[in-house]
């Protein structure tokens, strides 16, 4: 008879802690990303939703120099990406002359960041290795892992760039 009681108690914390363990994971998948302040307006958190992280940059371009989407949008000098400040040459295919903003998203953290050295955005100007657009800027990465770097040119999103970010 003892049993019964001793078989319920323990068929009760097996179920809270099943029940504890799925909201963690609800929670988890519902955390909601944080925009930095001073962020443009245009960027929305919706726009992380839909990163494809299997759709990685890959090197293109005459010498294989460019490492983005080709056709779309590439960088020369993220092929060795790392923590310390780089200087990377943007280059867009269909866009000419306009403003390219440029956010940084880091998958494991879950957080947003600004990779230009000198703010958000940056003007870009005419043809260059075959893209219909280009702009050198200054980047610095925070931290190693996956990031996506969304590109918006005037005010509307453009392309997502997926990268491995090492040390």
């Amino acid at each position: 008879m003892k049993k019964i009681p001793i078989l319920l108690v323990l068929f009760s914390m097996l179920l809270v802690l099943v029940a504890c363990s799925s909201k963690e994971t609800v929670n988890e998948k519902t955390k909601k990303i944080a925009l930095p302040k001073d962020i443009p307006t245009f960027v929305k958190e919706s726009d992380f939703a839909n990163i494809d992280w299997d759709k990685k940059a890959v090197k293109f371009g005459e010498r294989g120099s460019i490492l983005g989407n080709e056709n779309k949008s590439g960088v020369i000098g993220a092929d060795m990406p790392s923590l310390n400040g780089q200087k990377w040459m943007w280059h867009l295919w269909g866009v000419d002359d306009a403003e390219l903003t440029v956010v940084g998203f880091h998958k494991e953290s879950q957080t947003v960041h600004k990779i230009l050295v000198n703010g958000w955005t940056i003007d870009v100007s005419g043809p260059n290795n075959g893209a219909d657009s280009h702009a050198p800027s200054a980047v610095k990465i925070p931290k190693s892992g996956e990031w996506a770097i969304l590109l918006y040119t005037n005010g509307k999103f453009f392309d997502t760039l997926v990268y491995d970010i090492k040390e």
